[in-house]
Parts: structure tokens; C-alpha cells; sequence
């Protein structure tokens, strides 16, 4: 068989093209079951499931949502789907004034007794709201215990507001449940789509390549709902969408920004450190703030 100049070129050109494809995993927060309406709640979880199929995802579980028969049950069905259960504190209290070291340390080992015993669970661990110390002194204090108990940081590459979509997408239907809920599908797919983008070029510019990602969603309504949808659309527009041991092997896990305040995405973090950003980098990196207008002017 003869190819055509250009079909030599293609594939001579098709490694290089494959080892820089952008790449994503799902690790998914919280696991507020509760927050999900009950007459939604068991097709909700299940749907949740089935738009990861077999692609292992990372689930960032809090204590006290979980620390309960159904919560239970969702980590259990979580585990025998081969996924991984992390820790995510017992209370989400967030490491600040209002929170002392010693406080946050006791709610991760709290949360431990309640997730040790699935066989999901990897000593992988989330700060919530990734926020992981004001000062120096509580950044080291608190990497330096994770590190005595054997914990690896659940870092986040691609941070977002999708909590915020899924706040207002109940609050809409409290006031109205025969709302469409198909009209806050596009904003929120676009709304990922465009982080994902900033992210990546971050992570180009920053480590010369494109890490590989891990997206920052939370276990809710909006994302039963879109999670498939949101997964096609990655898979549409060219990236790979791989499991969470995967993307934790790429050796940028293994560094320690030296940013203070500590925390947000990782990759925005390294770009911080750098000096080189200053004025281009928003703080936090994610809020509500950003996206209201947006939600606002759509009537969502």
C-alpha cells in the first residue's frame, strides 16, 4: 500500500500529537446525598454511576454525610464499581481562623475511622474548599502530619463553581418544580469547558505540557444530570478521559507549591509561585462571584 504525502506526515506526526492530548479524571466531593431532592435521589445515584462506567473516579467523601446507613450504601456501591474513596474531613470545616490546626487534624483522622473499612479507600486527602493554610506555619504544620499518616494531597488541576450551578438549579426548583432542567445543561457544559481551557493553557505554560488533569466536581443533582453529557463533550473536543490512578501518577502531584495563602488548583498554585503572574492570577480561584452574572442574565 502507497500513502499519500500527507498520510505519512499524519502518522509520523501521530505520537507526538497523542503524549501531548490534553487527558482528565473525575474526582467528585462532598457526597451530599442529602442535598439531592428524595423523589430525584435514586436515579440521581445511579445515573452518577453509570456516566463513569468504567473509568475509575476518585470520590472525596465527608464524614458526616456518609457516617449513616445510605451514605453507607454509596460508598459501598462506589467501591464494588472499583472506584476510590478519599478523605475529605469529617465536617468540611475549612483550615482557617475559625478552624485550628488542631481541630482540622483530629476531623481527618475522625473521618478515617468512618472510611477505612471500604475498599475504595486510598490515603488520599482533600482539603475542603482547597484552602490548605493562611501562614507558613500551618501550610508545613499540616503537610508535615499528612505526611506522617501516610496521605498523599487529592490536588485539583482544574478547579470550577459547579456547586454554585447546582445551588441554583435547586433553587429554581423550589420555586418551581415543573422548571426545565435541560436549560442548565449548555451554561454548565460551557462553564467547564472554558476552566478546563484556562487550566490547560496554565498547565502549558507553566510545565511546558498539559498535566494530567484532575476536574474538581461535586456529588449533586447537576451533575447526575450532565456528567455524561460533560464526559462527551471532553471526549468530542479531543481530550482523554482516564482514571484517577492514572492522573495522580503524573509526577505534578508530587510538588509542594511555596504560595501563602496555601491552596486553590495546583496548577494555579505553581503558576503563582513563579512571581510571574501577578495581576493575571484571580483569588480565590473559583467562587460564585464569577459566575452569578452569567446565571443571572440567562434567568437560570
Amino acid at each position: 500500500m502507497t500513502l499519500t504525502r500527507r498520510e505519512a506526515l499524519a502518522l509520523i506526526a501521530a505520537p507526538a500529537l497523542a503524549k501531548d492530548r490534553p487527558r482528565l479524571a473525575i474526582t467528585m466531593d462532598d457526597v451530599r446525598w442529602q442535598r439531592i431532592p428524595e423523589a430525584r435521589r435514586a436515579l440521581a445515584e445511579e445515573r452518577l454511576l453509570d456516566a463513569l462506567g468504567h473509568t475509575r473516579a476518585f470520590l472525596f467523601a465527608v464524614g458526616e454525610c456518609v457516617d449513616n446507613p445510605h451514605g453507607a450504601t454509596v460508598l459501598t456501591n462506589w467501591s464494588a464499581r472499583s472506584h476510590f474513596i478519599g478523605n475529605h474531613t469529617y465536617s468540611h470545616a475549612m483550615l482557617s481562623a475559625r478552624t485550628s490546626p488542631e481541630e482540622f487534624e483530629q476531623g481527618i483522622l475522625r473521618n478515617e475511622a468512618v472510611l477505612a473499612n471500604y475498599a475504595g479507600f486510598r490515603r488520599f486527602f482533600r482539603f475542603p474548599a482547597l484552602k490548605e493554610g493562611a501562614t507558613r506555619e500551618v501550610r508545613d504544620r499540616l503537610r508535615a502530619f499528612l505526611a506522617r499518616h501516610g496521605y498523599r494531597n487529592g490536588a485539583v488541576t482544574i478547579d470550577a463553581s459547579d456547586w454554585y450551578y447546582d445551588q441554583r438549579l435547586l433553587d429554581r426548583l423550589g420555586r418551581d418544580p415543573a422548571f426545565d432542567i435541560a436549560r442548565f445543561r449548555k451554561p454548565y457544559l460551557d462553564h467547564i469547558w472554558d476552566r478546563a481551557q484556562y487550566y490547560d493553557g496554565l498547565s502549558r505554560e507553566v510545565l511546558g505540557r498539559s498535566a494530567a488533569h484532575t476536574l474538581l466536581v461535586h456529588y449533586n443533582l447537576l451533575n447526575s444530570l450532565f456528567l455524561g453529557d460533560l464526559l462527551k463533550m471532553f471526549r468530542a473536543k479531543g481530550w482523554g478521559v482516564i482514571g484517577a490512578d492514572e492522573a495522580f501518577a503524573d509526577p505534578v502531584f508530587a510538588r509542594q507549591p511555596d504560595t501563602v495563602p496555601a491552596g486553590e488548583s495546583l496548577i494555579w498554585a505553581l503558576a503563582k509561585e513563579t512571581g510571574r503572574y501577578d495581576g493575571r492570577l484571580r483569588y480565590p480561584g473559583e467562587d460564585s462571584v464569577y459566575e452569578k452574572p452569567a446565571l443571572d442574565k440567562l434567568g437560570l
